[in-house]
């Protein structure tokens, strides 16, 4: 056992908020994941249990319907396109019958590229559950673990050269099944390594360095203590054990997969990130470990950092448990997932000043950018949803500050605010756009500029950059000002004039 290592890890649930995730959809759709491993052919036989054998205390299962499915590898390629992304599917499958009934697989889904490499001779990795009710019976597994030899390493890795130009991040999927030899992680993480390509790995090996070099390891609690010796228990023995394991592959990052405890997030220089499960109901675990690095992956394509992609993918992986057998997350349930949270998260976002400061803290040991902006926001018009998706759009989180009551008659006069501060506070919190909204009492933020120092500060291009208040403070501290295009004719007001007008 590995008593010696010792971290302080820093508990920071709760720092990723759900709501704060929905802006990374939309750029799933532009990712092509390259995933190499062990790819499955998941039959189900399902049925209903009414009677014990006579031949033996065994219950008799009356088959009623069939169905398959890619598993293994062949779940991650299924994974990225349900969530809207592109996959290359690449493994090995025998000259067989369930290695034609694999391929027929792959070709329905017309969105995964089929780079599978046929090996003569070779089983098809097969496993057959019976199921009743919903519950597992039996489990049949038909499958050959022998490493490939060396002319069928030569092809996979061949065709895994050739794909990568395509792809914007590498998943090795990993089941111990004999794809995954030395010489093809080896090689294959080099290349995709000088290619710019981040590489994933779910790992299965009992020790991690044969992983050499991957960018994340993503292993669940059980393969972290087998590689490390260092049990996972509390978060701290997560942490332990996650920074070992990094360690020995010198990886980039683990993300240690702890089932109902969540997720612990260990970096290269940073400190460990733990995030509670998302998992409300369970029906079935499998599968949820391939949604989960699928969502994860995707998500770091498309340009998120590595915290939310963790916290993306467990949103993913809470809402696969709740189905039966192996099964993809569509990009559909994934939006109604995080957009049910957003509602409740409303007052979570609307902070005194002591609180955002620790909220901004923690973005920040996240790698997060923070940007600012600010104004009374009366009456929310387009104008102001255009500029703060401009800003939010330009960042990682958006603060914004908002004029008390006070602070705006002193501003606009006697007559207003129209909606008082608590009602204006409330809106804006329900914005995505918005991740904080402080109150101000004075006549500028400058305050408040000076105290979140923020890495971009935001205002409407109707300013220049030498007016724009706390704009010099932030360019000394080596952020930057953003000037953003106004919407023509939106007011508010304009629109207050008008309601005036014909009453």
């Amino acid at each position: 056992m590995r008593e010696h290592l010792t971290l302080s890890p820093e508990r920071t649930v709760g720092s990723t908020p759900e709501h704060a995730l929905a802006h990374h959809l939309a750029r799933l759709s532009g990712v092509t994941l390259l995933v190499l491993g062990d790819v499955m052919l998941d039959r189900y036989v399902l049925g209903d249990v009414k009677r014990i054998s006579s031949e033996a205390p065994i219950p008799v299962l009356h088959a009623q319907s069939r169905r398959h499915v890619l598993g293994g590898a062949g779940n991650v390629a299924q994974n990225a396109v349900s969530l809207g992304a592109r996959a290359i599917l690449l493994g090995i499958r025998g000259a067989d019958g369930p290695g034609d009934e694999l391929a027929a697989t792959i070709a329905a889904s017309p969105d995964i590229d089929d780079r599978m490499v046929v090996q003569p001779g070779r089983v098809t990795t097969v496993k057959t559950r019976f199921m009743s009710g919903g519950h597992q019976l039996l489990r049949l597994d038909e499958e050959v673990t022998t490493p490939i030899p060396p002319d069928i390493e030569t092809a996979v890795l061949a065709h895994f050269v050739a794909a990568l130009p395509q792809c914007g991040v590498v998943v090795l999927s990993d089941y111990a099944k004999g794809v995954l030899t030395d010489r093809v992680l080896a090689e294959a993480i080099a290349a995709a390594r000088a290619a710019g390509v981040p590489v994933v790995v779910d790992p299965k090996r009992a020790r991690f360095g044969a992983y050499a070099l991957a960018d994340v390891l993503t292993p669940n609690a059980l393969e972290v203590t087998r590689a490390t010796g260092i049990e996972v228990g509390a978060d701290e023995g997560a942490a332990i054990a996650g920074e070992a394991a990094r360690a020995q592959a010198d990886a980039g990052a683990v993300l240690v997969k702890r089932s109902e405890k969540g997720l612990t997030l260990v970096r290269r220089g940073a400190a460990p990130v733990h995030i509670p499960t998302r998992a409300q109901e369970v029906a079935d675990v499998s599968g949820a470990g391939d949604t989960l690095v699928t969502a994860f992956a995707l998500a770091l394509a498309a340009g998120a950092p590595m915290v939310e992609a963790a916290a993306l993918g467990n949103v993913a992986a809470g809402i696969v448990v709740g189905k039966h057998g192996t099964a993809a997350v569509s990009h559909a349930e994934l939006y109604d997932a995080l957009h049910r949270t957003e509602l409740l998260a409303i007052d979570d976002k609307v902070c005194e000043l002591d609180a955002a400061l620790q909220q901004v803290a923690a973005w920040r040991r996240a790698g997060l950018k923070v940007g600012f902006t600010n104004g009374c926001f009366d009456l929310i018009h387009p104008g102001h949803v255009r500029l703060l998706a401009r800003a939010r759009a330009a960042c990682d989180r958006l603060v914004v500050g908002l004029n008390t009551d006070a602070s705006v008659r002193r501003l606009k006069g006697p007559d207003r605010p129209v909606q008082s501060e608590t009602a204006r506070a409330t809106v804006m919190a329900s914005m995505v756009s918005a991740d904080l909204v402080i109150l101000f009492e004075e006549d500028t933020p400058l305050g408040l500029i000076e105290a979140i120092r923020p890495d971009v500060l935001f205002k409407g291009a109707d300013y220049r950059i030498d007016q724009v208040v706390g704009g010099e403070f932030v360019i000394s501290t080596g952020g930057r000002v953003a000037l953003i295009p106004l919407e023509e004719g939106h007011s508010t007001t304009n629109t207050i004039r008008r309601i005036n007008a014909g009453s």
